[in-house]
């Protein structure tokens, strides 16, 4: 009997464990066929996405011909931007207005604020020409700039009143107003000229005269370069304005991309172009980023990251996700492994990100499609990842040059709206060499007042600074 038992007793543990088995078969077998479920919904979802991205890229370059087209008519060109941002055109002015608010010292623009000596403006536009719009007015008999003055001591009304005197153009450099100008009033107002928003920008004058105005001081920065550069290179990392779209049907034509002409600019050693058109920051489009940075040679001395404008073609929303969640497949979320990627991979070298050139095809696709994204939000996602990562930032789109919203810029420089022509490719090189000469410059004047590069003789036995003070070299 007890023989029995046992036999008994080990076959209900069989069949338990037979029974303990088929659940758990059956149980993976579930998850094994809802994980297919949701890796083919997955599939297809992205596959859905690729197709809309795919349509909207081939509506750009739809556009792209559209906006060549215009440009060989100056006028009809600015007719054609102006109706695309006529509806942005109130938001523009609010968004500048408030971005102005933000840097002005003790007095606003607007509400009655003090802008210059006992003469206030209120409820006014200031435009790029010198011009005040608006009921508001402008009192005290107050010098404005230079040799020009307020004429009478009122503009007032509800038309245009022209400020009379001898009006220059501004003058400044890196964001710095000096000269003889109507906005040098501005001077010791802005507390922060650096940190101009685009919308404040654009109020002071158009794209092209910052253009021509910063690309003076870029030149000029690289004529009086000190810095060697000479045993350098240099990584650029980017899309179709790394690589010299536009120019793809001439011979030769990458030796007027910007990273060709950066390596003529500074005499470095090497300067690599990893840019392919069309490709994106993150992974909701053709060659991401992010999949190829480690496609940078190892003992690059620095990096520049050029990138946004193509995911700004695509993303909606869901894509660009939130610096909170940081998800995979999404702009944020990509950004910030890339640039976590970079600062892993790379810890020896400076690394740089360029936010992307405002264009006037993001405003003409959005009015297409709903579901896209101003450039703005971009640019703050890579200023604000940029900032925490301590990387340095070009901030081309807040600088208001190149700016295709300016007929005289597509005209000149952005022949299709997005990418550069000879001069335009030129610009955007003495540009990036000017920010970097200036880093280094910077770099080294640091060092050498921490002490880094103090003179030996200067120090005594005991490790301390002399008392003559003649320790910096």
């Amino acid at each position: 009997m007890k023989k029995l038992n046992e036999i008994l007793v080990v076959i209900i543990f069989i069949l338990t464990a037979v029974l303990a088995a088929a659940a758990g078969l059956k149980a993976y077998d579930i998850y094994d066929t809802d994980r297919r479920i949701a890796k083919e919904q997955e599939e297809i979802e992205l596959a859905q996405l690729f197709a809309r991205n795919e349509e909207a890229q081939n509506r750009v370059l739809e556009m792209e011909a559209e906006i060549q087209e215009l440009a060989e008519d100056k006028e009809a060109l600015a007719r054609f931007i102006a109706q695309i941002q006529s509806e942005e055109l109130a938001e523009l002015i609010d968004e500048s207005e408030e971005a102005a608010e933000s840097i002005i010292g003790d007095g606003t623009v607007s509400g009655n604020g003090t802008v210059f000596g006992d003469g206030t403006v209120s409820g006014n536009i200031l435009w790029p020409d010198g011009t005040v719009s608006g009921n508001g007015t402008v009192s005290g008999n107050a010098t404005v700039s230079g040799n020009g003055t307020v004429s009478g001591n009122t503009v007032s009304g509800n038309a245009i009143g022209s400020v009379s005197g001898n009006r220059g153009e501004i003058n400044y450099y890196d964001g710095t107003m000096t000269d003889n100008s109507i906005f040098d009033a501005w001077r010791g107002i802005y507390e922060q000229p650096d940190n101009m928003s685009l919308a404040a920008r654009r109020l002071l004058r158009t794209s092209l005269q910052e253009t021509l105005e910063v690309n003076q001081a870029d030149r000029e920065r690289i004529a009086e370069n000190k810095q060697d550069f000479t045993g350098m290179k240099i990584a650029c990392l980017g899309d179709s304005i790394t690589a010299a779209a536009n120019l793809d049907k001439e011979d030769n034509y990458q030796q007027y991309s910007y990273p060709a002409r950066l390596k003529e600019l500074l005499g470095a050693e090497e300067v690599y172009n990893l840019g392919i058109g069309g490709s994106s920051i993150g992974r909701y489009w053709a060659d991401a980023y992010v999949e190829r940075y480690q496609e940078i040679p190892e003992d690059v001395d620095a990096i520049i990251v050029m990138g946004g404008t193509n995911d700004g073609f695509c993303v909606s929303n869901k894509e660009f996700g939130s610096l909170e969640e940081r998800a995979y497949r999404t702009f944020c979320g990509d950004l910030d492994e890339l640039m976590r990627g970079l600062k892993e991979n790379y810890p020896d070298a400076e690394i740089f990100f360029a936010t992307p050139l405002p264009n006037i095809l993001q405003d003409y696709l959005m009015k297409e499609r709903d579901y896209l994204l101003p450039q703005q939000k971009f640019v703050d996602v890579i200023l604000s990842l940029a900032g925490e990562y301590g990387f340095q930032v070009i901030d081309l789109y807040n600088s208001n040059i190149l700016d295709s919203h300016d007929a005289n810029v597509v005209a000149e420089y952005i022949p299709d709206g997005v990418h550069g022509n000879h001069e335009g490719y030129q610009i955007i090189a003495e540009h990036f060499a000017s920010q970097l000469i200036q880093h280094y410059e910077e770099k080294k004047e640091a060092d050498t007042v921490s002490g880094n590069d103090m003179d030996e003789e200067s120090v005594s036995e005991n490790g301390t600074e002399e008392e003559s003070g003649d320790n910096v070299s």
